[in-house]
C-alpha cells in the first residue's frame, strides 16, 4: 500500500468514527453533533498521520521530529474547541459530556493517525458505552442530588 493509499484509509476510518459518536450527540441535540465529531477526529488523524508520514520521507528529518509535540498542540486545540461548548447560567452547567466526547474523539483521531485501528475501535465503543448505557443509569438512578435536579441537557 503507498503512503497515500494509507493516509486516506486513515482519514476515512477517522472520519467514520467521529460520526458514529457525534450521531449520538445528534439524536440528544447536543451543541456539537456529527460534522463537529467526525472534523474533529480527522483533524487529529490528519495531524498525526502527516507528521509519521514527513518523517519517514526523509531519516534525518526523523532525528528531528518531536511526536509528542505534535500530540501534546492537537489536546491543547481541542480544549479550546470544548470549552466553547460549555455554558453557565445560573446554577447550571451544560456542555461538559459534549467537550469531554470532543476531546476523547480527538484521542480516537490520533489512534488512527499512529495506525492503531483496533484501539480506536475499542475506544469509539467505549464511548458509545459511556454515552448511552451509562447516561441512561445516570439518569435513572442519579438524577436527584442534594435535592436539585441535574441537567440531563450536557
Amino acid at each position: 500500500m503507498t503512503i497515500e493509499s494509507e493516509l486516506i484509509t486513515r482519514l476515512f476510518v477517522s472520519v467514520l468514527l467521529g460520526l458514529i459518536v457525534g450521531i449520538e450527540r445528534e439524536f440528544k441535540d447536543r451543541f456539537a453533533g456529527m460534522r463537529t465529531h467526525a472534523l474533529v477526529c480527522l483533524g487529529a488523524t490528519a495531524f498525526s498521520s502527516v507528521s509519521i508520514f514527513i518523517s519517514s520521507m526523509d531519516p534525518a528529518i526523523l532525528i528531528r521530529t518531536d511526536f509528542a509535540r505534535i500530540a501534546s498542540n492537537i489536546v491543547v486545540g481541542i480544549g479550546f474547541l470544548g470549552a466553547g461548548v460549555i455554558f453557565k447560567t445560573q446554577d447550571r452547567i451544560t456542555g461538559l459530556t459534549t467537550a469531554a466526547t470532543l476531546w476523547t474523539v480527538s484521542a480516537i483521531g490520533m489512534l488512527v493517525g499512529f495506525g492503531m485501528f483496533k484501539i480506536a475501535v475499542v475506544a469509539t465503543a467505549l464511548v458509545l458505552f459511556l454515552l448511552v448505557v451509562v447516561g441512561i443509569l445516570e439518569r435513572k438512578y442519579f438524577s436527584k442530588v442534594h435535592g436539585k435536579k441535574i441537567n440531563s441537557r450536557d
